[in-house]
């Protein structure tokens, strides 16, 4: 009889074990670190949750925004991104095309948001939309 019991407490705790393999296996914030380590680009949002910021890595630099809910036309949506780095000393070698690809991402999940960065990218970015309006 213990036998038999020894064997059913085994087999669960093989079961566990596989499964919290599987879940560390499939985990998406284990998939942004590994993203930020190789500096690649990866998109870590949960967007059914509008109070979870989002994360976001690219070229090694980790990026975190802020949604905000508001009334559109017809319905609620999130209308309102903030968007930083924690660690702006690693912005060097980025362009403007950089933060434009970032921006045409997150807008391709946030359609009708208006994606605002903060200080410096903020700075960046009017400088060359002003460039571009002299053009």
């Amino acid at each position: 009889m213990i036998l038999i019991v020894l064997r059913l407490v085994i087999l669960a705790l093989i079961i566990y074990l596989l499964y919290k393999g599987f879940k560390y296996l499939f985990d998406p914030k284990r998939k942004l670190e590994l993203a930020h380590e190789k500096e690649e680009y990866y998109f870590y949002d949960d967007a059914k949750n509008v109070r979870k910021n989002f994360f976001l890595t690219y070229k090694g630099v980790l990026f975190q925004g802020e949604k905000y809910l508001g009334e559109s036309d017809r319905s609620f949506e999130v209308l309102s991104i903030f968007v930083w780095t924690k660690d702006p000393s690693k912005l060097q070698g980025f362009t403007v095309e950089d933060f434009l690809f970032l921006e045409t991402d997150i807008k391709s999940s946030y359609p009708m948001a208006q994606i605002d960065w903060k200080s410096p990218i903020k700075e960046l970015m009017i400088k060359a939309k002003k460039e571009e309006e002299t053009r």
